[in-house]
């Protein structure tokens, strides 16, 4: 049985929904996702280059196996079109137990 801390969620902005699905079909393609939810309509405000910035963009929620992340990492790093891209892992604390071994599952196959 896998167990939460094995599986994390990784959260990313991107500019559009475009760049989030050749993202997403990347880390899908490479296996360093089980799964990638793409939320639109997320306005981010920020302080950047001493200016705060408003912007629309598309929030990435992928599930992945804590073991690729410094290789999803690198995988986003190379796709994504910002100078400094968020890219925040949060562990888990908890999860359905078949739905964990599913992410793990479907990264290792």
């Amino acid at each position: 049985m896998t167990t939460p801390q094995e599986v994390q969620i990784v959260y990313c902005t991107v500019p559009d929904a475009d760049t989030g699905r050749r993202i997403a079909a990347t880390l899908l393609e490479y296996r360093l996702a089980a799964c990638v939810n793409l939320i639109a309509g997320v306005e981010s405000l920020y302080r950047w280059k001493g200016e705060v910035q408003r912007d629309s963009e598309v929030l990435l929620m992928i599930k992945a196996r804590t073991a690729d992340y410094q290789a999803l990492e690198r995988r986003i790093l190379e796709l994504h079109p910002y100078e400094l891209p968020e890219i925040i892992a949060v562990p888990l604390s908890d999860g359905l137990p078949a739905y964990l071994d599913w992410v793990k599952d479907s990264e290792a196959q």
